[in-house]
């Protein structure tokens, strides 16, 4: 694990603390809070970012998988 330096405002500092003291993290403590939120923070966006690389996959191949899927269609009503 690495040190480093963060600045926060005092308001956020404050609202942090009061979820820390309310034991909303384990364990308690502002280092604790910190490398949570950042870790759930980094998730969301790699998430969004495969979310709109799925899209843009879609998006490009969209005529072919309506043709596909009009095709399965037709498939199962004949069974």
């Amino acid at each position: 694990m690495k040190t480093i330096a963060v600045t926060i405002d005092e308001s956020t500092l404050r609202r942090m603390d009061r979820l820390v003291a309310r034991g909303d993290t384990q364990p308690g403590n502002r280092s604790a809070f910190i490398r949570r939120a950042v870790l759930d923070y980094v998730t969301r966006l790699e998430r969004v970012a495969e979310e709109d690389r799925e899209r843009e996959i879609f998006r490009q191949h969209r005529k072919r998988l309506e043709r596909q899927a009009v095709a399965l269609i037709k498939e199962q009503a004949r069974l």
